[in-house]
């Protein structure tokens, strides 16, 4: 495997994005929040990078595929139920998990304990949008009938199985 062809052709420029560990979530939670380190828009769709911070209740994704994206996990503290196809694994501090698009996988919290994780998606998809549904229909605010939740989940690339 090689690099691939440049996508820049000049001399460096001044484009660093800095995102302060202080940084409030852009989706703040009762019990956690999602931080949108870098988005597919910020990115140039190159790849999606977000922290999910977990409260102590159980919760997070059942079985599911995409079609479209890869995702990858890596575990920043507590335990995180990772999901490979087959088995519920406990992951924790520094653990790391790579699902190509298609593979089976699912996270979820239920060690009762706070828990955090780096969440990343390639290609860069518009994964805000999905995370900001979730909230709504988590906080009641956002009843979707069934057919409007298959709309959504298929929207977003979310097959759940």
């Amino acid at each position: 495997m090689s690099y691939p062809p440049p996508t820049y052709s000049g001399t460096g420029e001044l484009s660093v994005r800095f995102r302060p560990a202080d940084t409030p979530p852009e989706l703040p939670r009762p019990t956690g929040a999602a931080s949108y380190l870098a988005t597919g828009a910020s990115t140039d769709g190159r790849f999606g990078l977000y922290r999910w911070d977990m409260g102590p209740e159980r919760g997070g994704a059942e079985a599911h595929y995409h079609r479209t994206i890869s995702e990858s996990f890596f575990v920043l503290s507590g335990t995180v139920k990772l999901f490979d196809g087959t088995t519920w694994v406990d992951g924790r501090l520094g653990d790391f998990a790579y699902v190509p698009d298609g593979g089976i996988h699912g996270f979820r919290n239920e060690s009762g304990e706070p828990a955090s994780l780096l969440i990343l998606f390639a290609p860069g998809a518009p994964r805000e949008a999905y995370f900001e549904g979730l909230v709504e229909m988590a906080e009641g605010r956002w009843k979707p009938s069934h057919e409007e939740l298959q709309a959504f989940l298929e929207e977003h690339d979310n097959i759940y199985i």
